[in-house]
């Protein structure tokens, strides 16, 4: 089992991200309409664990046989939705940076749920601050438990979310996922 590490921001975090970008965009960009950087890291002085985590936006679920197809020519492996409706999770490929690439529809409760949050944090420096502390006090107190790093982070996260116009039920659907543990860390967004 894996230790939970979190770590101070780093700022080569969003050049990685750049650098994932390059690889994988020219092989999904006509099935694809975006990728996003989303996680923590993808949020300017915010500790994380140091995995960069990656949003392949998709117009519809249409597209997601193509776009697996176009993934698996970059070696990257296919591992269903891990729980979590409407977003696909890969494994990255070997001598890759650490990451979590997910493919998600647009407009699905996944890809907001990431986007919100992480827009959110960028523009609120007081609540970088205070997750950043939340986060790091979970991984010493949960250093080997995700279940517990995920759910200690459930209130902070919803109480986000719900200032961003989630309905009762996407965040009832947030929490439970965040309650049952999710996907295990090596494919947990570090949201």
């Amino acid at each position: 089992m894996r230790t939970i590490q979190v770590v101070p921001y780093d700022p080569e975090w969003p050049t990685v991200f750049l650098r994932l970008r390059e690889q994988i965009w020219p092989a999904v960009c006509e099935v694809a309409i975006a990728f996003e950087h989303v996680g923590s890291t993808a949020v300017p002085g915010l500790a994380a664990k140091p995995v960069i985590d990656a949003d392949l936006v998709i117009p519809s679920r249409d597209e997601l046989p193509e776009t697996i197809t176009r993934l698996r020519t970059l070696c990257y492996e296919p591992l269903g939705d891990l729980g979590i409706a409407d977003r696909e999770a890969f494994r990255e490929p070997a001598g890759t940076p650490r990451h979590n690439l997910y493919v998600c529809p647009e407009g699905s409760l996944a890809l907001r749920n990431h986007l919100a949050l992480r827009d959110h944090l960028r523009s609120h420096p007081e609540g970088v601050e205070a997750y950043g502390a939340l986060k790091m006090g979970l991984a010493t107190k949960f250093g080997h438990d995700i279940d517990g790093y995920v759910e200690g982070k459930s209130e902070f996260i919803l109480s986000i979310l719900s200032q961003h116009g989630f309905a009762a039920g996407e965040l009832a659907s947030v929490q439970e996922v965040n309650r049952r543990g999710g996907p295990k860390e090596t494919f947990l967004p570090d949201a």
